[in-house]
């Protein structure tokens, strides 16, 4: 065991030991961080305008903050853009990470001194939470990777603008620089294909440890190393024991990686956005993530069911119960207020509080009255493949209102590694347990409003060409899981399996 790995441990022990200290005292950290945020803020142009110097409790907040998404800040964002200070927060922020929007193109979510090193210290306690439950520090030794974005960053008036993984890249510790891959000139590679070649040549004699990304593009750069080797992952990188994730649910692809790897591994979740790092998995022995309450955000929540009636529930973390899909609000020190990132969670503990990222609350199907959420279709796909040789290596569904013959019906379009003997019997499976979790959905079928759905495969590599088509290929561009409407599934009719 090296110096290092030796120190690491006693370390991660004494970081665990502190975060759970705050995490089990939720409500009094989650109360010391609001008034934090309303002191630091209350001269800020946000801060005046909405009255904070006479916000004394969490209801008043809620009277005078309402629930926004980036377009009801934006007439903020964007003075802070042309290079005004004290807008949504004290001075001006460091850094805009640069996202993509829906109804605004561009979206800048600042990130400030006070928020970038949350964002760091989260990273790193994740990894600091494996190793003192494993009390095995051994992958220090090796090469880590994480397949991000380009860390070259643009000027925005004194401001630096990139992607947020591109940021984070700026903020790897010196003690792991040497174990850190790809080199820095391979990172700043744009085209997405290219890096990864590029990545593949670093790594493929290397012994990595640590690999870190989200799961279809890591996959793209497996399947490339399994390629030219013709050897298993497991086979190249024999000390690669534990994989980092984040931004999708991972079931889906977790036979695949699996095959890919060619023997069982541990993973580890995290749940990082540009407007803040929510949370990370503290633990393999019990599901969920740690949600951090201790890092400049107090969190609100609204039930998803309720989210787009007139005055929906809106309450703080003392009020959140177990099994309830709820959208997560955010208020933060890099100044977002009242911000809904359009996320939904679930709780599965409170003891710590622990949620699981269950989809989005505009990624959802009910174009027939069914609502039909992220969740529900990953588990009817997860139920239909367990126990098979079946292995998913993309998908997405859609409506099809309406068809050429017989009734309408949901569209799942998927990739298929390894695919059934029978797609009419894969088909019911999913469609009896989509029935069984979503009881409006058993209603149209039963009722003969809805057909049964129907799944139709799109060739080896469609996904990544669909990606390609639209140009957010690679990087930390995801596909989403459902939509209500028919602009992915009508492009995807170009890239099924003949």
């Amino acid at each position: 065991m090296s110096v290092k790995s030796k120190l690491a441990i006693p370390f991660a022990k004494q970081v665990r030991k502190q975060v759970y200290k705050w995490a089990n005292n939720p409500h009094k950290t989650q109360e010391k961080v609001f008034k934090y945020l309303l002191k630091k803020a209350k001269n800020t142009a946000f801060g005046i305008d909405h009255d904070f110097k006479n916000i004394k409790t969490y209801n008043d907040f809620k009277n005078h903050v309402k629930v926004n998404d980036y377009e009801g800040l934006k007439s903020y964002v964007d003075r802070i853009v042309a290079g005004e200070k004290d807008v949504l927060w004290k001075g001006k922020p460091l850094y805009f990470a640069k996202t993509s929007g829906t109804t605004s193109g561009a979206k800048y979510i600042p990130i400030t001194k006070e928020s970038m090193p949350t964002h760091i210290k989260a990273a790193r306690n994740a990894l600091l939470f494996y190793t003192a439950e494993k009390n095995d520090a051994s992958f220090v030794n090796g090469k880590m990777i994480f397949l991000q974005g380009s860390p070259v960053l643009e000027d925005k008036n004194g401001v630096k603008l990139g992607r947020l993984s591109g940021i984070a890249a700026h903020y790897v510790p010196n003690y792991l620089l040497k174990n850190r891959l790809p080199s820095w000139e391979t990172n700043c590679i744009e085209d997405w294909d290219t890096k990864v070649d590029k990545v593949v040549e670093e790594t493929i004699n290397e012994d990595m440890t640590v690999i870190s990304g989200i799961p279809s593009w890591v996959q793209m750069y497996f399947e490339k190393l399994i390629d030219k080797t013709g050897k298993s992952i497991s086979e190249i990188f024999p000390n690669f024991n534990f994989f980092v994730y984040g931004g999708v649910n991972f079931e889906p692809y977790k036979n695949k990686f699996e095959t890919l790897i060619g023997k069982k591994i541990d993973y580890v979740e995290l749940y990082p956005a540009s407007e803040g790092f929510i949370a990370y998995q503290d633990s393999q022995k019990e599901k969920g993530m740690l949600l951090q309450l201790n890092s400049g955000i107090f969190y609100e929540f609204i039930p998803a069911s309720e989210f787009f009636d007139e005055n929906p529930t809106r309450i703080s973390l003392k009020d959140v119960q177990l099994g309830v899909n709820y959208v997560i609000i955010l208020n933060t020190s890099a100044g977002l207020w009242g911000y809904n990132i359009g996320d939904t969670v679930e709780f599965t503990s409170t003891k710590p509080y622990r949620i699981k990222v269950t989809g989005r609350i505009k990624h959802f199907i009910s174009a027939f009255g069914e609502h039909v959420i992220g969740k529900e279709v990953e588990k009817a796909l997860n139920d239909a493949i367990k126990g098979t040789s079946i292995n998913i290596s993309e998908f997405t569904v859609a409506p099809q209102v309406n068809p050429k013959d017989g009734l309408p019906y949901h569209e799942w379009f998927i990739e298929f590694e390894n695919e059934p003997d029978n797609l009419e019997d894969l088909a019911s499976k999913i469609d009896a347990s989509m029935q069984a979790q979503n009881v409006y959905y058993f209603d149209l079928i039963t009722g003969k409003i809805l057909q049964p759905l129907i799944i139709r495969k799109v060739k080896k590599g469609g996904f990544h060409e669909y990606m390609k088509s639209i140009g957010k290929f690679g990087g930390q561009n995801k596909i989403p899981q459902l939509s209500d409407n028919r602009k992915i599934a009508d492009v995807l009719q170009n890239f099924l399996k003949a």
